[in-house]
């Protein structure tokens, strides 16, 4: 019964995505409630259902005690995404981005749990922080920037060297914090992308290990059926010839 309310869960969180930005519409509101709350009620029935399997058998559930701490932190914060007034204010931006990054956490322990809890999780923390550090300095330093929305916005596809122009840099304080920002930032998202590479590719060895393990095993049961076939194929030859000597030796 565990496997199902995940599911229900991992596919609630999806809706999450368009409720993010449909909260910035005061035209699409209820709608935005609703999908956050469905990922809210999802989350905690899940999360009841670990406390409830913990305390009944603490003994083989010992980690799961970091899947509970993240799924009161995500039920909270997707409720307060739902109760929330909509528009792009920093304060609600912040908020619901935060929500993001911990359905982002939210799914791939559910997905890759093992590979997981290596250094992924922390390198997507870093990357956040790092870019919202970026667009606060953006929104401070920059005139042309007017949110913090645009500050992100100008951190990103700096750090990304994408450059659309935009937003561009306009006083010499912005311009000497735009060469930290590529410095930085490119540096922490070639860092998540290489280890989301990873992921797969330990994902595909341990697919090839098992593939091959299962071809020894198979091997090797058949080594066995062989030697045992084998055994009994000389069992009966050494039962014929042994009363035949006895009854020779008793003859001469």
């Amino acid at each position: 019964m565990h496997g199902l309310p995940r599911r229900v869960e991992l596919v609630a969180l999806l809706a999450t995505i368009p409720a993010f930005y449909l909260a910035m519409l005061s035209s699409h509101r209820l709608v935005s409630m609703a999908l956050y709350l469905t990922a809210f009620i999802a989350t905690a029935f899940v999360t009841w259902t670990d406390a409830v399997a913990v305390h009944r058998h603490p003994a083989s559930t010992r980690g799961r005690h970091g899947q509970r701490q993240l799924g009161t932190l995500l039920s909270v914060s997707l409720l307060l995404s739902a109760v929330l007034p909509e528009g792009d204010q920093p304060d609600l931006l912040i908020l619901r981005l935060g929500t993001a990054a911990l359905v982002i956490l939210r799914w791939g322990e559910a997905i890759l749990p093992s590979s997981w809890r290596g250094g992924l999780p922390h390198l997507l923390g870093l990357g956040i922080g790092v870019l919202g550090l970026c667009g606060l300095g953006f929104w401070w330093l920059e005139p042309r920037v007017h949110t913090f929305g645009d500050g992100l916005w100008l951190a990103f596809t700096t750090a990304a060297t994408v450059g659309y122009g935009d937003i561009v840099p306009s006083t010499p304080a912005s311009k000497i914090f735009a060469v930290f920002v590529v410095l930085t930032g490119f540096a922490v998202l070639s860092l998540v992308t290489a280890s989301i590479a990873a992921v797969w590719v330990q994902t595909e060895e341990r697919k090839i290990e098992h593939e091959i393990l299962r071809d020894l095993h198979h091997e090797l049961r058949g080594l066995r059926d062989e030697v045992a076939a084998l055994r009994r194929e000389k069992e009966p030859a050494h039962g014929r010839n042994a009363p035949t000597s006895i009854t020779t030796g008793q003859t001469s």
